[in-house]
């Protein structure tokens, strides 16, 4: 792992760029000398590391005393995208717009984004618990849900989890989820206008955790409240501290 930068923020969170082979990611880290529990914070397929939404919520829960981390997997943000999955963009676009069923698509398009992107997270898991400033547990919590379960499935180091409701899971990731048995926060927006509310429910219904939590709020897929933040770093103190 190879560090590009690092800025001390405004609320003294420390953020890093580094490198990883191939793979681009940045590492946020709190103040305190004491080896920190780690968060890493997956963002929607596609989705550059750097979307305002999630380094916002990365530097909350860094100065709440996490260490958060997120990369660019393969096919998302300024990474080479293959050329089925611009195909599978491309036809996504067409049939939205002429109003037709888009689920066959997303199981082409989102699988294996999923597939690609576990083992470059696993490799980033590997070195960043190389770092003497991070220490276990391991907590994840991220928009892209399907990656969060395929992660907690293979990787017996992820403790709890932060889901969001809002993107598409591959059916392959809804059988999954009744392996899972860690912890869960679950977070649906009613209205998320690209995710019909009873899927997310069956999703919530087939997880295996005997710990489990459904927050529902009104509005659209962007609206979940600030608040959420707050009781998500609450859900993260009572399993990774």
């Amino acid at each position: 792992m190879h560090f590009t930068s690092e800025e001390r923020l405004d609320d003294g969170v420390l953020e890093r760029e580094f490198t990883l082979g191939e793979i681009p990611g940045t590492l946020w880290t709190p103040e305190s000398a004491a080896p920190a529990p780690l968060v890493l914070m997956a963002h929607n397929n596609g989705l550059p590391k750097a979307d305002p939404r999630l380094v916002a919520r990365a530097r909350h829960t860094a100065a709440r005393g996490y260490a958060v981390a997120t990369i660019d997997a393969a096919g998302c943000g300024d990474r080479p995208r293959s050329a089925a999955a611009e195909q599978a963009r491309a036809d996504l676009r067409r049939a939205m717009q002429a109003g037709e069923p888009v689920d066959e698509i997303f199981e082409s398009f989102i699988g294996p984004l999923v597939e690609n992107a576990v083992p470059e997270w696993q490799t980033t898991l590997d070195a960043l618990l190389e770092l003497p400033e991070i220490g276990g547990p391991v907590g994840y919590s991220g928009g892209w849900t399907a990656l969060g379960i395929r992660l907690a499935v293979v990787e017996p180091r992820i403790a709890a989890a932060g889901f969001f409701a809002g993107g598409y899971v591959p059916r392959a990731q809804r059988e999954e989820a009744r392996q899972i048995t860690i912890p869960l926060l679950f977070l649906l927006q009613w209205d998320d206008e690209g995710n019909p509310r009873q899927r997310a429910l069956d999703l919530f219904d087939a997880f295996g955790s005997k710990e489990k939590t459904l927050h529902a709020n009104l509005g659209g897929h962007t609206g979940t409240p600030w608040f959420e933040l707050e009781d998500g770093c609450r859900f993260l103190d009572r399993h990774l501290k």
